[in-house]
């Protein structure tokens, strides 16, 4: 999944000569967090709510409204704006994105072309549209979480079962984290079960695999089976 089928496309910049103030109304008239700065057309820098906050943080207590919004009207975002900021390329997959948000402990960040010309942002909210879309939590059915072999087709066997069940596969998630050699983590959510049989769906799949637990979203009814995937 790429960045850009997921990233925000408005993108509202402002200038690295404009004030707080200036920048405080924006984010509050577009309800963001974060604005791309420009200078001569190009993205010089970043600038939060977190910079904005900070900026006038210590001033504000000795201040009065108007000396305060004064202040705000004459402090330029150049001089409180984050430089050389974080971008991600927008071809980037969405993983690779959360990685190196991670890594720089950011909320978001622009998205740039080839050209370095901003397209978009990025932000943790996105990313955490993404996890529910992919894991198909929406569709409020089963998930079953399994601790199974590393082996080819141990995941159709507890799929196939499912399936004989009337279940409809709507997402298959794995890991191997934090999982013995030769082990791995499988995370299956279906919809359409019918939950009389759902007891009996259970036992047929705990004699495929270790069954860690289930989650029926649609009853908010959960059972955990292990005291630990490991």
């Amino acid at each position: 999944m790429l960045v850009r089928d997921w990233m925000s496309k408005d993108v509202v910049t402002i200038g690295d000569d404009e004030s707080m103030q200036r920048a405080t109304a924006m984010m509050k008239e577009h309800n963001v967090r974060m604005l791309p700065v420009t200078g001569k057309g190009k993205l010089v820098g970043v600038v939060s709510d977190t910079d904005l906050k900070r900026a006038s943080a210590s001033d504000a207590t000795t201040l009065d409204v108007h000396e305060l919004l004064y202040l705000l009207s004459k402090i330029k975002i150049k001089d409180v704006m984050t430089r050389s900021p974080v971008t991600v390329p927008v071809d980037w997959t969405v993983e690779e994105t959360a990685e190196l948000l991670l890594k720089h402990r950011i909320s978001g960040a622009p998205v740039v072309d080839a050209s370095g010309d901003v397209v978009g942002m990025i932000t943790r909210d996105d990313l955490f549209k993404v996890l529910i879309a992919l894991s198909g939590l929406g569709r409020k059915g089963v998930q079953f979480a399994f601790k199974i072999e590393d082996r080819p087709g141990t995941i159709k066997e507890l799929t196939d079962i499912i399936r004989d069940h009337g279940g409809r596969i709507a997402s298959i998630l794995g890991s191997y984290e934090p999982m013995p050699a030769g082990y791995r983590m499988v995370y299956i959510r279906a919809y359409d079960i019918d939950r009389e049989t759902l007891g009996q769906l259970q036992k047929e799949l705990q004699r495929k695999a270790a069954l860690y637990y289930v989650v029926d979203h649609r009853e908010n009814r959960r059972e955990v089976f292990l005291d630990s995937p490991e």
